[in-house]
């Protein structure tokens, strides 16, 4: 038991040295280095082996002198040929390489870098012992590595700048805002022990800082934000309990407004103008000053118009930007009226004041405002202006005096009036007076009236500088005078000369007037001739008609009857008429006889108008038959107009039906070419000489000679195709078409070549159609449709 405690007091001694006189070695020259023997065993019969719990090795941080020597191992188990030490784990053969290394012969493990504990702070290594053959003497044990703190980090603010807020007046002690700094050496030691303080505030200070928590406080009372709206610190923080590394930040503390402070006016009286008659408008300013916070409800005023508008002509409100109580005129004012008006008007703010603010009454201020005069138009104090004249009236009738008033009573100024509006130009106006005459007779009928009313403008001017102008409408009604009686309708008719049969001769009657001096009409038979009362009697049918009827059997024939017709208007309108009545003997049915009737109606009713009306007529009938005539005979002998004739189509659209050209090659029962090759063997045609009709020329015009020499000879035919293209083209009768219109088959062997084979090796895409253009005004339309 002795020996195990004097074994382990032998390698702890070395451990505990080293970790006691670690910085004497870093110092000074290097000391002794330290032996390990972590396989050692305890002497005894039983020969048991256990893991030794070696302790800690430390060494600082940042340690300059490399390759440092940490501990030195050994196994005491000495072959003859030696033992081979090796260590493993981070910072040997893992992340981060190359820290530590051990000499395999001598078990020394060395440091070959600087540490920075912030990133690592302990390494725990494996320590190995082999023979030189590999293989293990004793089992692997643990060697931790423990890096020692340096108070090499400043401590650092999380902001830069820190932001805080404090209402003005507060009280001390009053919360503002907490500062945080961090030290990335180790917690627990003085490395990391922190110390807030104020470096700066100003001459008052009215902050503290707690040094341990950062937390930033009012210490007195005072805060007033028309003062000092904002205070800057500078806040500093320590290591080392406060005499370490420091850094120093800024604190930005904003005095918050309070309602403290009431609106005043700039001045305690404003004079502003305005001219008359103008509303909407804004006429002024009153200017306040206010301490608070500008933009906030503490710093907006609220105007209020106490007294002088008892009208309620003005209004007031706050401008938002400036704060200014901007005055307006919200109904028109008269200078005439009233030419001044002094307004008293308060002003406070939006919000209320707070209790901390001395409670002062409402700023007050005198406004005067001067109505201006100016130019004001005269007006027509009856407008529109409706009169009543008489139709008919002579010229010269006064129907009106127009006349406008100026309200511009303190501005004596001259009226004088025109008119602007007189369509028919019917009526005079005096230009000082404003009185209206009539120029001609008004008429109770007239496309200028709308109804009976005739409508007039009027304009009423002053004479001041610009000229100021009114505007009046005059309406006259022109009303109806009865002066024309009633007319008869018809003025002639037939009647049965029994009384039994028929019903009578149905009257009308028609007035120029309207009413109601027109209908209802009265019909009467002329007291002049009291015996027609006995035969005829004519009684009223409605308010426009009556009946004529016979009392006794009246002898037939043309009976003129004076009758008597009045109309209801006052004063009442008499016309006597004469009514021209054929009396004939009628039938059972009340029909008069038909030869009867148009004897007696052609002897009763015609009169001297109606004749001259069937002469003229049958003047007229005469003179239509003349022309008619004329015409016809016009008709039968046209003019020729040239080539085309009368024609107004353009024959280059038209389609023009051309013969037969045969079947083709094997048709042989149409046209025989030979003919042409042997002219002499084929007589004309026609025997009787006559040239048959061409479908393509006008039949109404000459068509050229017939019949024409045939050629002697086959070579003749060229001159003979020749001279009858010569005839067509100097026939001014007809188009400028070939006489030869019928092609015929060209029989089998023909000698003359196929059409088709002319440029057959072209496509359609490879010809050229603008020469088609250059053949005249029948080609240019297929140019514009094959052409480029």
């Amino acid at each position: 038991m002795e020996s195990s405690c004097l074994l382990a007091f032998c390698l702890l001694t070395p451990l505990w040295a080293q970790g006691i006189n670690l910085s004497q070695g870093e110092a000074g020259l290097p000391a002794s280095p330290l032996v390990l023997y972590p396989w050692r065993q305890r002497a005894g019969a039983s020969r048991v082996k256990r893991a030794w719990v070696i302790p800690p090795i430390s060494v600082s941080e940042n340690h300059k002198r490399i390759p440092h020597l940490l501990v030195q191992i050994k196994s005491d188990k000495q072959l003859p040929g030696g033992v081979i030490y090796s260590i493993k784990g981070p910072g040997v053969d893992e992340e981060p390489l190359g820290i530590f290394s051990i000499d395999k012969l001598s078990g020394k493990v060395f440091l070959n870098t600087m540490l920075d504990r912030e990133k690592t702070d302990r390494f725990r290594l494996r320590a190995f012992a082999l023979d030189l053959g590999g293989a293990t003497l004793e089992d692997p044990t643990d060697l931790e590595i423990v890096v020692v703190d340096q108070n090499d980090n400043r401590p650092l603010f999380q902001q830069e700048v820190f932001m805080g807020h404090v209402v003005e007046g507060a009280v001390p002690g009053t919360y503002v805002l907490k500062a945080e700094a961090t030290d990335a050496d180790d917690p627990d030691t003085d490395n990391a022990a922190l110390r807030y303080s104020i470096l700066e505030q100003g001459s008052a200070g009215p902050f503290s800082i707690n040094e341990t928590t950062g937390e930033i406080r009012t210490v007195q009372a005072g805060l007033d934000r028309e003062v000092v709206s904002v205070y800057n610190l500078t806040l500093q923080v320590a290591d080392m309990s406060g005499d370490g590394l420091t850094t120093t930040a800024t604190a930005v503390i904003y005095v918050d407004d309070i309602n403290d402070n009431p609106p005043e006016f700039t001045k305690p009286e404003f004079s502003l103008e305005v001219l008359e008659n103008t509303s909407g408008v804004d006429i002024g300013r009153l200017l306040v000053h206010d301490k608070d916070l500008p933009g906030s409800p503490n710093w907006l005023a609220r105007f209020t118009i106490l007294e002088g508008d008892p009208d309620g002509a003005f209004a007031i409100r706050t401008d938002p930007r400036t704060n200014d109580g901007v005055l307006s005129i919200v109904k028109a004012l008269d200078h005439e009226g009233r030419d001044h008006f002094t307004l008293t008007v308060s002003v406070q703010n939006q919000n209320q004041l707070h209790p901390s603010a001395s409670q002062t009454t409402r700023a007050l201020a005198m406004v005067q405002v001067q109505v201006q005069d100016v130019n004001e138009a005269p007006f027509f104090p009856e407008n529109p202006r409706l009169v009543s004249v008489e139709e008919g009236a002579p010229p010269g009738t006064e129907l009106t005096t127009f006349s406008a008033s100026d309200p511009d009573t303190r501005q004596p100024q001259a009226l004088s009036y025109s008119l602007a509006y007189d369509p028919a130009d019917w009526l005079l106006l005096d230009p000082r007076s404003g009185k209206v005459q009539t120029k001609r007779a008004l008429p109770g009928r007239s496309p200028f009236l709308q109804g009976s009313c005739y409508t007039a403008v009027i304009l009423a001017s002053d004479n001041a500088d610009p000229p100021r102008t009114a505007t009046g409408t005059l309406s006259i009604e022109i009303m109806e005078v009865n002066d024309h009686g009633p007319a008869l309708l018809p003025l002639a008719g037939v009647v049965c000369s029994e009384p039994s049969k028929g019903r009578g001769l149905l009257l009308s009657a028609m007035d120029e007037d309207l009413p109601p001096h027109a209908e209802p009409f009265h019909f009467r038979l002329s007291p002049a001739a009291p015996q027609l009362a006995h035969n005829w009697s004519l009684s009223q049918l409605n308010a426009t008609h009556a009946v004529l009827a016979v009392l006794v059997p009246v002898p037939p024939g043309l009976h003129s009857l004076p009758l008597l017709l009045s109309d209801s208007g006052k004063p009442r309108q008499e016309r006597a008429q004469l009514l021209n009545v054929s009396v004939c003997p009628c039938d059972e049915g009340g029909s008069c006889q038909a030869s009867v009737e148009a004897a007696s109606t052609a002897g009763a009713g015609l009169s001297f108008g109606a004749l001259m009306i069937i002469l003229s007529s049958i003047i007229l009938l005469l003179l239509l038959a003349l022309l008619a005539a004329v015409g016809e005979r016009c008709l039968r002998h046209p003019r020729h107009e040239g080539l085309l004739g009368s024609s107004q189509d353009d024959l280059r659209d038209n389609i023009l039906n051309y013969d037969e050209q045969g079947g083709g090659e094997e048709d042989q029962g149409a046209y025989d070419i030979n003919q042409l090759r042997n002219p002499d063997f084929f007589p004309p045609a026609c025997s009787r000489g006559k040239q048959p009709t061409r479908r393509d020329a006008p039949y109404s015009f000459a068509t050229p000679p017939y019949p024409r020499t045939l050629p002697a000879s086959p070579s003749d035919i060229q001159d003979f195709i020749n001279e009858g293209l010569e005839a067509a083209d100097s026939d001014p009768n007809a188009p400028p078409y070939d006489t030869a219109l019928i092609y015929d088959c060209e029989g089998s062997g023909s000698v003359a070549g196929s059409l088709s084979s002319i440029v057959s090796s072209l496509t359609d895409g490879d010809q050229d159609y603008d020469y088609l253009s250059e053949w005249g005004p029948r080609f240019r339309r297929l140019a514009d449709l094959y052409g480029h």
